[in-house]
């Protein structure tokens, strides 16, 4: 493989995202999300992009079907932990088990990583779905279903790959250091892809709002991981993943509504 290869884009990412942040079915070939690494990590908002429309249609049927705007909007939450298998809500539940559940960078660590449920993940789980739901069902009620969940999924995914190069690893083992760093270039790339994205489903505007909002919450968590730990692992990217997602749909609705 020549130099920098690993540092250009590819057609074969998008197989590698889905294959890392789904759990759709794939053909073998593009079964394995680690392949490329973190040079994929340009395609993870594509990915976001699968599961956004995804749950979008979700909720959109159960409009059609006469359902109210908040059970349209469980349904759309529904499907996206179905899509994702829960990977990005469990390693929020897990920060937030570590980060207030530890007294050192070593036992929060050993909380994280283990598999077990405790108070403060239950909590965060239960607020942020609640605070999901809730500006999910403002925009589906104000008649806006596709578009906020779009923008707001890839935004989240180039938020993840942000964390991902800004902060070092905080453990030599793991998903995260299993995928590697990925260059700047590829971030750049990522960001790119989410800001094309937000621009097309909600217009200038949107990217503003959602971006501004969106970046705030992978900051958030970035500076408390780097605080709490010292660096990031696969649950920091997670719960950066779901205060960036939550933090743009709270911008959309407050935009849209």
């Amino acid at each position: 493989m020549a130099i920098g290869d690993t540092h250009r884009p590819r057609m074969e990412d998008i197989g590698a995202a889905l294959g890392l942040l789904t759990r759709l079915p794939l053909p073998a070939g593009l079964a394995d999300g680690r392949a490329r690494g973190a040079a994929a990590a340009w395609a993870w908002p594509l990915a976001g992009l699968v599961v956004g429309l995804i749950a979008a249609l979700a909720g959109a049927l159960a409009l059609a079907l006469g359902l109210p705007a908040g059970l349209a909007a469980a349904a759309a939450l529904g499907v996206q932990v179905m899509v994702t298998g829960a990977m990005h809500e469990d390693g929020l539940a897990d920060c937030a088990d570590g980060f207030w559940g530890g007294w050192s960078r070593e036992r929060r660590l050993e909380i994280m990583r283990d598999s077990r449920i405790g108070s403060f993940g239950v909590l965060a789980l239960v607020l942020t779905v609640i605070a999901r739901w809730s500006a999910l069902a403002a925009l589906f009620a104000a008649g806006s279903v596709a578009a906020p969940l779009l923008a707001a999924a890839a935004l989240s995914r180039a938020a993840m790959a942000a964390i991902m190069a800004l902060l070092p690893g905080a453990r030599s083992d793991g998903l995260s250091a299993s995928v590697g760093r990925p260059a700047a270039r590829i971030v750049w790339w990522a960001l790119g892809v989410a800001a094309l994205a937000a621009v097309l489903f909600t217009g200038l505007s949107g990217l503003l709002a959602g971006g501004t909002a969106a970046a705030l919450g992978a900051v958030g968590v970035a500076a408390l991981a780097r605080a709490r730990i010292g660096g990031q692992t696969g649950d920091v990217l997670g719960a950066g993943q779901q205060m960036s997602e939550l933090a743009a749909l709270a911008a959309f609705a407050a935009l849209f509504t």
